[in-house]
């Protein structure tokens, strides 16, 4: 199936799940939040949206080993503006595991070639960048819409929105056409992107953000590559290589010390 189509079925999927569970748990939140509809599809637009047109057009142009790169900035990104907007103190900790995050990342997606990645900067590089871009703006979004609703029904008015938005490409692509030829390996593989993928990945990175803040929560952003190329060695029989073991062991060190300087700074304020 076509990029849109899938991204389009996959949030179809997550929204089905979500809006039973909000039913369930916040009934009565589903009505009494549409005076926040404004901020809710800014939500939808940036972190479903343009996040997913600019990766899948970005990815015509550039492999996803080089677009994770560019992703693995995410943190940097959102550290730099949580300081500026939400006044979340960078200490010397959090930027020594910034740095030993990204570049823990980087190292292992690039299998330890730091000057073949930064050689070109095209197309593809530029709607990858703008992910990023996409994806700071959706967490610090979220982070200031939470003061006033919960992970859950943040993350399911936003899906939602952006599910509508994205058919639109999606119908461009002829999902209504082609629906009923996908493989059940296809919906399959649906499923597990919009329920544990969605479902369960989305709300758990929003409540994680309104526990710990979007700066320490971001840093965890960098285990994706780490995970996905040590699920490949199991799922896909790839090799796991001396750069990745030393990729990953920067990464986890880097989560460690940015997390362990904001419990350092709890420990520290005084007891009201």
């Amino acid at each position: 199936m076509g990029p849109f189509s899938a991204a389009f079925l996959r949030f179809l999927v997550a929204s089905f799940f979500l809006w039973i569970v909000v039913y369930r748990i916040e009934k009565d939140a589903i009505t009494r939040n549409w005076k926040h509809l404004g901020i809710l599809a800014l939500l939808g637009l940036s972190g479903i949206f343009t996040y997913n047109y600019f990766f899948f057009s970005g990815l015509k142009y550039v492999q996803a080993g080089r677009a994770a790169i560019i992703i693995a900035n995410n943190p940097i990104m959102i550290s730099l503006f949580s300081a500026l907007i939400f006044r979340e103190k960078i200490t010397g900790l959090k930027i020594i595991g910034i740095f030993l995050s990204v570049s823990g990342a980087i190292w292992a997606i690039s299998r330890g070639n730091f000057a073949e990645i930064f050689s070109q900067f095209g197309i593809g590089e530029i709607y990858i960048s703008l992910c990023v871009v996409s994806w700071v703006f959706y967490t610090l979004l979220g982070k200031a819409i939470m003061v006033k609703l919960s992970p859950l029904i943040s993350v399911a008015y936003s899906t939602a929105i952006g599910m509508i938005l994205l058919f639109i490409p999606a119908l461009y692509e002829g999902v209504h056409k082609d629906i009923g030829n996908f493989s059940i390996t296809a919906w399959i593989s649906i499923f597990f992107l919009g329920f544990f993928g969605t479902v369960l990945g989305f709300l758990w990175y929003y409540q994680g953000i309104q526990m710990i803040g979007p700066m320490r929560a971001s840093i965890f952003i960098n285990f994706v590559p780490i995970s996905a190329i040590i699920l490949s060695y199991f799922l896909l029989n790839e090799a796991i290589s001396l750069s990745l073991l030393g990729g990953a062991i920067l990464v986890i060190t880097g989560i460690y010390l940015t997390n362990v300087s904001g419990i350092i700074q709890k420990s520290k304020k005084p007891a009201s």
